[in-house]
């Protein structure tokens, strides 16, 4: 499911090439590039969950007892998922001011979504960034992920 989503970010959404709405046309599309029926319409399932997020008030995030503090306790799911090294670069992401706290639970329910056993700081990477694309106004934490994510750098970060 994680191929197909970075299929499609990469060849619509990152490309700014018009996306399809006819989403039979885009499932015969990504049938044709490879991928498999199921896979396809978990993808497509998690893209609108996503766009359902973006249209409707974030707020709710804040009314599930997430305050805008850095500290954010996870539970043992999510630890499973997120390694050390993933929630150590969501913290950075909102010291940096990338994510914020709305963001960034935005950001751990589209990873807590996603059909697959194995998960890695890249593929939050992605993640972060398809989010980010989604949310209006956060066209410059957008780009400074898209720096980071694409800048690779020769030392070591501190």
């Amino acid at each position: 499911m994680f191929d197909i989503l970075m299929y499609l970010f990469e060849n619509f959404i990152h490309s700014e090439t018009e996306i399809r709405v006819d989403q039979d046309e885009l499932t015969e599309e990504l049938v044709r590039a490879g991928f498999h029926h199921d896979e396809i319409y978990k993808a497509l399932a998690w893209l609108e969950k996503l766009a359902a997020l973006q249209e409707t008030d974030i707020k709710p995030y804040f009314s599930r007892g997430i305050n805008s503090s850095l500290s954010r306790i996870y539970t043992h799911e999510e630890q499973m998922r997120l390694d050390v090294e993933c929630r150590g670069f969501l913290l950075f992401l909102e010291q940096v001011s990338v994510l914020d706290a709305t963001t960034r639970e935005m950001v751990i329910d589209r990873v807590m979504e996603i059909d697959s056993t194995e998960f890695c700081l890249e593929d939050l990477k992605w993640v972060v960034l398809m989010v980010l694309f989604n949310v209006p106004g956060k066209e410059n934490a957008y780009a400074q992920m898209e720096d980071l994510l694409f800048d690779e750098s020769d030392g070591v970060l501190h």
